[in-house]
């Protein structure tokens, strides 16, 4: 295997940003090191230098938006982190969310008469 075949090349900068907030919602609840908190601020100086200039050139107004609230966040991760709190929430559409806004819809599942497997949800 080539080294050019082992590294993602996103083609654009929306790519680019959904492989970082992909790659942040893995990390953000994992125990805090010093090799991770390297590893979120190359993240966060890629995002601020190589994906902010890509997105300047493509002149998509609003991935310039999402690409500077998506650095915010991931600041005040850092900042949270650091001072032993837990971050409650995650990065989605290049925005934080929190864990509590997400809906939470209640099931009844039961089975309806006869010896099948099949299952109903009444709600």
């Amino acid at each position: 295997m080539s080294d050019s075949d082992r590294y993602y090349k996103p083609q654009t900068s929306k790519d680019a940003m959904r492989q970082i907030e992909m790659l942040f919602n893995k990390y953000k609840d994992a125990p805090l090191t010093q090799e991770l908190v390297d590893y979120h601020q190359n993240l966060v100086n890629r995002l601020k230098t190589d994906i902010m200039q890509a997105a300047k050139s493509e002149n998509v107004p609003t991935r310039i938006t999402n690409l500077e609230s998506m650095i915010n966040v991931m600041t005040r991760w850092l900042q949270i982190r650091l001072s032993g709190k837990p971050f409650n929430g995650e990065m989605s559409h290049f925005k934080y969310v929190s864990n509590s806004t997400k809906p939470v819809f209640k099931r009844r599942v039961h089975k309806i008469k006869g010896s099948q497997g099949h299952r109903s949800s009444r709600h």
